[in-house]
Parts: structure tokens; C-alpha cells; sequence
């Protein structure tokens, strides 16, 4: 899958995984991991027990769209070994190989509510973190390390999109229904230390705390959040009905923002998010009450893993045990 701008292309599907992830069945739960964060704030799940992640290429022309057949045969044997541990977390997905991204796996589903489609996009992350992993042989310049962990890293949101580009009666293209505009504020710091200063997490935080009921603290975890010059919905629940939770949350959100989304992007444009904003209090006190209740009892706990490091874990109390 590759993104062009506002655009993301399906450029090669690959027909073993795809038979393999069409064989699970609907009502697969299989284990269920838990959700936490690491201190960087990347999402993790923690399975029940150690993967293997074999030795995988490091290098690929971005404009060779085909994979190479001995990347594809360890990445097969790999999605089906995770799939028969987690088959939930990818019951219903398509596989697709991104050339820009061979190192994060990528699966789909489109979703439509009245007139509005949505893409769920998963991605998980086989890079290798060695403070996490167990080493069973060293990596190269040109392969990375073959390795053992427990924590799957991955990304989970749904997008809204404004078009699909079929072909044949398959999904080609994904257009993103971009509502946020340019979210570049400006630079800070002097000389080599100048780096960009971009509008989006405080845009995450207005977004989301509109959907939060009162005083839960979730940080890292951000129900809504803005991405690809839109607002998107996490999934961190690998199941198909928290996906199909999220979507309606998401589809009454972007109806609701949408018209004041300029309003929003000017009071955030000299500064940081506040829930003392006038307009951000306006805005929550028009918000259905209903549309917090999915989020009643979500909260993160922070703890320090084995290596005293910080991580949170995202408790969500109807989350089948």
C-alpha cells in the first residue's frame, strides 16, 4: 500500500495470506492481548507468549511495487503463525504489500455508514526493539535481526475517505477526505536544533476531549486524533466489533467538527489546547452525552515494566477477559 499525498494505492495483494485470512472464521476470538503503551508512546500488544520474527530484508526500490518472493515467503509463514494466536485481530482483513513500508505489514476493510466510506488500516511494526526481544541471530546492514518477543508493535485507525478507485471489482485507490487544512505553525529553537512546529496533537487533544467524558485521563491513548489533514479513530482493540464501535463515534464527530473546523484551527494557531477554551467549551456543552458512553471506564495505567521504564496499560472494562 503506498500514500501519495492524499492518496493511498493498493499496488500488490498477495493471494496466500489474503486465502489464509479469508479461512477465519467470524466468531474467532482465539486470545485476546492486552493493550498498553511504551514510554515513547507507541502501541503495543502483549501476547501470551513469544513469536518468532525471522530475518527480513531492510532495503527496497519504492518504485519496484512487487515484493520480492523471499520476503513473501518468511512474511506468510509469520502472519500465519500470528493469526493462529490472534485470529480476531484479523478477521475480515485484506494484506497488502507497501513498498515504501516493508517492515510493517499492512491490512484493510472498508466500512460505509449512509453515504460516508471509511478504511480501517493495521499495520504492525517487526522492527527490532533489543531491550524488548530475545536475539536468536544478529542482523545486517542489508536484513534485520531474526528475534523472539511478546510485544507486537502496531498501528490501528480508521480514515475517512472521499473516494475508492476500483478495478475489476477491487479496491486500487483510497482517497482521504482531508477537513483539517495546512496544521504547520511554524519553527522553534536556532541554528541545527530548528525543527517544525505542527498544530496536530493539540488538534488530537481538542478532538478527543470532546468525546471523553469528564476527568478521564487516558494520555497516551487518544480516541480521535489528526492525521493525513483529517480526524481519524483509533482501534487499539484488535476485534472487529471495537472497530465497529469506533465508526459511528467517528462518522457523528466529522459532522459535528467539520463546519467549525476553521474556528478551531484559528484558536489553536497561539496556543496550546485548554479545556478552559471558550470554544472548546461551547463545543462539549453541544456534544450528546450518549456519544461519551463508549468511552465510560477507559483509562490508562502507568507502571514500570521489568528494565524500570515507564509503560501504561489501556484498561477498557468490557474488554472480553
Amino acid at each position: 500500500m503506498e500514500q501519495l499525498l492524499n492518496e493511498i494505492k493498493v499496488v500488490h495483494l498477495d493471494g496466500e495470506i489474503n486465502r489464509l485470512l479469508a479461512a477465519i472464521p467470524e466468531d474467532a476470538i482465539g486470545y485476546i492481548p492486552g493493550v498498553k503503551f511504551n514510554q515513547s508512546e507507541e502501541l503495543f500488544m502483549e501476547l501470551e507468549d513469544e513469536v518468532l520474527v525471522p530475518r527480513l530484508p531492510i532495503h527496497h526500490d519504492v518504485l519496484k511495487l512487487e515484493p520480492e518472493e523471499a520476503y513473501m515467503v518468511r512474511l506468510r509463514d509469520l502472519i500465519r503463525r500470528i493469526s493462529a494466536r490472534i485470529p480476531a485481530a484479523f478477521q475480515g482483513l485484506t494484506y497488502t504489500f507497501d513498498p515504501a513500508e516493508i517492515l510493517k505489514p499492512c491490512f484493510f476493510r472498508l466500512y460505509k455508514i449512509d453515504d460516508s466510506i471509511y478504511l480501517y488500516l493495521l499495520r504492525l511494526d517487526l522492527a527490532w526493539r533489543p531491550f524488548e526481544t530475545t536475539l536468536i541471530e544478529a542482523g545486517s546492514n542489508d536484513v534485520t535481526a531474526c528475534y523472539k518477543t511478546s510485544h507486537l508493535y502496531f498501528e490501528s485507525e480508521i480514515i475517512p475517505l472521499q473516494y475508492v478507485g476500483w478495478d475489476e471489482g477491487k479496491a486500487k485507490s483510497f482517497t482521504i477526505r482531508q477537513v483539517v487544512s495546512n496544521t504547520w505553525i511554524g519553527e522553534s529553537g536556532r541554528g541545527y536544533r530548528v525543527h517544525g512546529v505542527w498544530m496536530d496533537p493539540e488538534l488530537t487533544k481538542f478532538f478527543s476531549k470532546l468525546v471523553l467524558p469528564e476527568g478521564v485521563r487516558t494520555y497516551p491513548f487518544y480516541p480521535l486524533f489528526c492525521k493525513y489533514k483529517t480526524i481519524c479513530a483509533s482501534a487499539p482493540v484488535l476485534r472487529a466489533e471495537y472497530r465497529r464501535k469506533a465508526l459511528p463515534l467517528l462518522h457523528r464527530t466529522l459532522n459535528f467538527i467539520v463546519p467549525e473546523m476553521e474556528n478551531i484551527q484559528n484558536s489553536l494557531k497561539d496556543s496550546e489546547f485548554s479545556d478552559k477554551m471558550p470554544l472548546f467549551a461551547e463545543l462539549r456543552n453541544r456534544v450528546p452525552t450518549t456519544w461519551r458512553d463508549i468511552f465510560q471506564g477507559y483509562a490508562t495505567k502507568p507502571y514500570l515494566n521489568d528494565r524500570d521504564m515507564k509503560e501504561f496499560s489501556l484498561e477498557i472494562p468490557d474488554r472480553p477477559d
